[in-house]
């Protein structure tokens, strides 16, 4: 049983995206954390603030390290965070004298922030292909049918005639432009989080930085100055998936009318019904908008998750866990959909 329609046996099927949601995933989570403790471990080494004998035990225990889940579990419940635990079981599997070392300077918000970063890398790797392929299928739609004939309609009503490719360049531009948002975005949201307890790295002194820069690049991360309490880069990165999907939805509710009476679009594969034979719902269209809709409004919340008071927030902190991973399957699961719903389009306009 699941309260989420994103990894629902059944719902999941029409809603979720199974290779976005894997990045949200506590085997992927505990990972990239992981990568975390070993990329600090290397990085304070070669910065002299470790000895080079506690980096070598630290990385040998960590490749066989495999964290024991039910105590994790117990201690979120205790602490709001897994990290604490999950340090507490990597000091016993490094052990004496250079468990001392692991996680030195750290905090959890460090570890935290910075896997979240390390998957969103990753699943933006899976939504921008897919964005790209919606942006070639609808271009696709456009070689072929562009030049044909549509009645534009305006507030519902028939407005004067225009091209299907008119229409389609509505659906496309605002893809490409998203596109390019994305890259933008890409420099701001893709950087290291690592602070220390209050963000100065008291415990490194004057190598706070040096350590800070080596184990950026370590991870393939941009060096950046602590982020705790500045989440504009992760709302910005919100309000992106809400544009998207309010995009595609745009599409979906357009073919969704043109579905009503069939003269200006055929469509192959609609959904059928259990009372009505004859029926050939829009189901992907449906969903489009429906996921749009959801989107806009999480993105409030996220807006929500950007006040944080002083240095942190275990407030806003965890209102970003609950909507961010739902939006970002939201988009990946509607970039989907749309593919396969342009793909069933075998006529527009005449």
């Amino acid at each position: 049983m699941t309260v989420s329609p994103f990894d629902h046996p059944l719902l999941s099927a029409l809603l979720g995206d199974e290779e976005a949601a894997r990045h949200f995933s506590v085997e992927a989570d505990i990972e990239a954390m992981l990568s975390f403790e070993r990329a600090l471990a290397e990085a304070e080494a070669e910065c002299g603030m470790i000895p080079r004998e506690a980096e070598a035990a630290i990385v040998k225990a960590l490749a066989a390290f495999r964290p024991d889940t039910a105590r994790l579990r117990t201690g979120v419940a205790r602490d709001g965070v897994v990290v604490p635990g999950l340090v507490r079981q990597i000091k016993t599997a490094v052990g004496a004298p250079h468990d001392a070392f692991v996680h030195f300077g750290a905090t959890s918000q460090d570890v935290i922030d910075t896997s979240l970063v390390l998957r969103l890398r990753q699943v933006i790797d899976h939504v921008g292909l897919l964005l790209g392929e919606n942006i070639v299928r609808l271009t696709g739609l456009e070689l072929e049918f562009g030049n044909r004939e549509f009645m534009a309609m305006t507030r519902m009503q028939p407005a004067i005639p225009i091209t299907a490719g008119d229409r389609i360049a509505s659906w496309r531009a605002p893809l490409e432009r998203h596109q390019q948002r994305l890259k933008e975005q890409s420099g701001r949201l893709f950087v290291v989080q690592f602070g220390g307890a209050a963000g100065t790295l008291e415990k490194l002194g004057d190598r706070g930085a040096a350590v800070r820069a080596a184990l950026a690049a370590k991870l393939g991360l941009g060096d950046a100055p602590q982020w705790h309490s500045q989440r504009d880069a992760i709302a910005g990165f919100a309000g992106w998936l809400s544009l998207t999907t309010g995009s595609l939805g745009k599409f979906g509710l357009d073919v969704a009318l043109m579905a009503l009476t069939g003269t200006d679009i055929k469509l192959s594969g609609g959904g059928g019904s259990s009372a009505m034979a004859h029926k050939q719902n829009p189901v992907k269209a449906e969903a489009l908008v429906a996921l749009a809709r959801f989107n806009t409004a999480q993105l409030a919340g996220m807006h929500q998750a950007l006040v944080h008071e002083h240095e942190r927030s275990g407030v806003a902190w965890t209102l970003e866990w609950l909507i961010l991973p739902q939006m970002v399957v939201a988009t990946a699961a509607a970039l989907r959909l749309a593919a396969e719903l342009a793909a069933q389009i075998e006529s527009l306009g005449h």
